[in-house]
């Protein structure tokens, strides 16, 4: 129980200065909410361009727009996004779909595509294989993910012709229109671009660890035993690194959220990302904010499950802290 509430307790300070950080780096933007909603070339009168500021609470002092904010939101109400003129809750629900699809697609490849290909670097360690997987991880992670997605937009879509140039569906059509196989269609570009994030990272996180186990003194003795390399890995291998593994993949959850709203802009995906973009470009601070905490909720989401399948994957650390 003590656990329980101290978990709860991280949670509500972590949500508390998200939420305080996310809104001074608004204040301090050079963006204004009111020219933004208005376009720089407004012909509005001052009187108009008041009545707007007044009607979103652009005109009140920083502190107590924050204030105001905090109290609406402990009873459930985020406010309405300046931007989509919707509640930030409609908002955050339609286009987290979206993006949930193309997170969870990049998570899964990058994670089993990444474990395995590192069990095979370790395996055939300073063979051309593993020279040349650990080349295209550090090129995987040290390339931005605009820049990748653009080029995988160029070639892949613009050049080839393969696949559709963005957005989630065919332009055109109608929701109840669009086939599952079209949906995908649009998703595999957007999640290989944002898979590169990951497979870089739990590729080399992998062979590392594989290789200390591979070096340990238990395994010499299995190779005194007669079992092949691939057997040593299957018996021994596979369930220590499965905890390191499974700690890297869930950490990436906040890799995912950082590199989603650029992936997302480069192919006009309607996800979450993408009105981030918009929330910061606009102003939008009940947006902004608004995404902000849900992404920490998420992201602790994904690291109270990590700590979850600790004790599932090794009994020993739910046996260890039951003793505590």
């Amino acid at each position: 129980m003590k656990k329980f509430f101290m978990t709860v307790l991280r949670m509500i300070t972590l949500l508390a200065a998200i939420s305080i950080i996310a809104f001074l780096m608004m204040e301090k933007a050079p963006i204004d909410p009111l020219t933004a909603y208005v376009g720089t070339n407004s012909t509005i009168s001052e009187e108009a361009k008041q009545e707007i500021a007044e009607y979103w609470g652009l005109n009140e002092p920083p502190l107590e727009r924050f204030f105001t904010w905090a109290g609406n939101t402990l009873r459930g109400d985020f406010g309405n996004s300046i931007v989509y003129k919707q509640p930030v809750l409609t908002v955050i629900g339609e286009r987290f779909r979206y993006s949930l699809a193309l997170m969870m697609t990049a998570w899964l490849c990058s994670g089993i595509l990444g474990f395995f290909l590192g069990i095979a670097a370790a395996v055939y360690r300073d063979s051309i294989l593993d020279k040349t997987i650990k080349m295209i991880c550090l090129i995987f992670q040290s390339a931005p993910t605009f820049w990748v997605g653009l080029l995988m937009l160029s070639i892949f879509a613009v050049n080839l012709g393969w696949f559709p140039i963005g957005l989630a569906a065919p332009m055109g059509k109608l929701a109840s229109e669009v086939t599952l196989g079209e949906r995908i269609h649009h998703l595999i570009l957007p999640s290989i671009t944002l898979s590169i994030l990951g497979i870089g990272k739990i590729t080399l996180y992998t062979r590392q660890k594989l290789l200390e186990i591979l070096n340990s003194e238990f395994i010499l003795y299995a190779k005194a035993r007669g079992e092949s390399i691939w057997q040593i890995v299957k018996r021994h291998g596979i369930k220590n690194i499965a905890i390191p593994a499974v700690t890297v993949q869930f950490a990436s959850f906040s890799e995912l959220f950082g590199g989603i709203a650029l992936a997302e802009s480069v192919f006009s995906y309607p996800g979450i990302g993408s009105a981030l973009t918009a929330a910061g470009l606009g102003g939008d601070v009940p947006l902004l904010l608004g995404i902000a905490v849900f992404s920490a909720v998420f992201v602790f989401a994904g690291n109270l499950i990590a700590n979850i399948l600790y004790g599932v994957i090794d009994p020993r650390i739910r046996e260890g802290n039951s003793h505590e």
